[in-house]
């Protein structure tokens, strides 16, 4: 009887460590996710902005100002995809009985972490990711990337999560990734264009919102349910770019401060375009609703450094959407992205691995 007694204790730390270690697993697998569908989000929302209302958006004829053309509209295009994205964490909510408890956590100290996530991760964040595709092409994805060491960074110093030096090569092996997949983003022998450099800062500028929304997502959601946390996020990112956002810029670039309204108004209205919208919104909601997940479950570094694989997934799902389903050209997918795609799944698999051995040691 004493012999079961003291093996009992023995027993219970070793299903705790499966746990915590299917935990970890499941975690991994969601980051993974939010990174493969935010793939989607990108091709969706990229031919929507090639399609419709949009050719004459850029056309000649539109009468916006050259301001308008990159950054307004830029915004616009993120409006758009986060109020479909919006439209449709409602609709799930309601489905899976998660409206009620949307509404109790808005006012809650975890729901004002979450609005104030969005605002930096949804309309700053993703407008500069917008703006900076247009004036540098694929070459700030990796710039953008960089999300995942900033998050990285925020999550050791403001909640004391692990990041030992296995955690930091994997973060670094991940950003090499993304800069070879990147690289294919020169061509032509162009160089660096002072349009290539504003690219550039835009990009980082989206790296340094995303990492500070996946950090601080992360922690709000181990508190709110990310079913909910979710439908915080897009319709806050929603409301905040369409109507505040979007009136601001076209107001700076001497549009009229109604113009941006009535720019994402159309849009919305657009049969040709708008079931693209619908469909990338759909992709932005589990890709962020995986992204806070699973930063939740194992960890801003390894939740973020999984998500970074959308530097492979983004120009991936626009060969299948743009180039094989629309026939658009220029979407092909060089020697340098499969390469790097493998060289990301290294970097990913050093991380868990690194994790995995500092939760051990914990």
């Amino acid at each position: 009887m004493s012999e079961r007694a003291m093996s009992a204790p023995a027993g219970a730390l070793e299903a705790k460590k499966q746990m915590e270690k299917s935990f970890r697993k499941k975690g991994l697998f969601i980051a993974l996710m939010s990174g493969f569908l935010y793939g989607g989000y990108t091709a969706f929302m990229t031919q929507g902005m090639a399609t419709g209302v949009w050719v004459d958006y850029y056309g000649a004829a539109s009468g916006l100002s050259a301001f308008a053309v990159v950054y307004t509209l830029s915004a616009v295009g993120a409006a758009v995809n986060d109020i479909c994205s919006a439209i449709w964490s409602i609709i799930y909510a309601a489905i899976i009985g998660r409206l009620g408890d949307f509404a109790r956590s808005v006012n809650t100290k975890p729901g004002r972490i979450l609005i104030l996530a969005a605002i930096i991760g949804g309309p700053l964040a993703s407008t500069a990711y917008v703006v900076g595709l247009q004036m540098a092409g694929s070459i700030i994805i990796p710039i953008a990337a960089l999300n995942a060491a900033i998050g990285a960074i925020i999550g050791r110093v403001i909640y004391k999560q692990a990041l030992s030096g296995g955690m930091i090569a994997g973060i670094v092996i991940c950003f090499g990734a993304a800069v070879l997949i990147g690289s294919t983003g020169f061509t032509g022998g162009e160089g660096f264009s002072a349009t290539t450099v504003i690219g550039i800062l835009a990009g980082f500028l989206a790296a340094l919102g995303w990492g500070i929304e996946g950090a601080v997502g992360g922690y709000a959601c181990c508190m709110v349910d990310y079913e909910v946390a979710i439908v915080i996020r897009q319709c806050t990112s929603g409301i905040v770019n369409g109507v505040i956002l979007c009136s601001l810029l076209s107001l700076m670039g001497g549009d009229g401060i109604g113009t941006g309204l009535a720019l994402v108004g159309k849009a919305l209205v657009d049969a040709p375009s708008i079931w693209m919208f619908v469909i990338g919104g759909v992709f932005a909601s589990f890709s962020f609703k995986f992204w806070y997940k699973g930063a939740s479950m194992c960890g801003a570094a390894l939740g973020m450094g999984c998500n970074g694989t959308y530097a492979f997934w983004g120009p991936f799902w626009c060969l299948i959407v743009c180039g094989l389903i629309f026939g658009v050209e220029g979407y092909a997918i060089p020697w340098q992205g499969w390469v790097g795609a493998l060289v990301m799944v290294v970097g990913i698999v050093v991380l868990a691995i690194s994790q995995d051995k500092a939760s051990k040691e914990a």
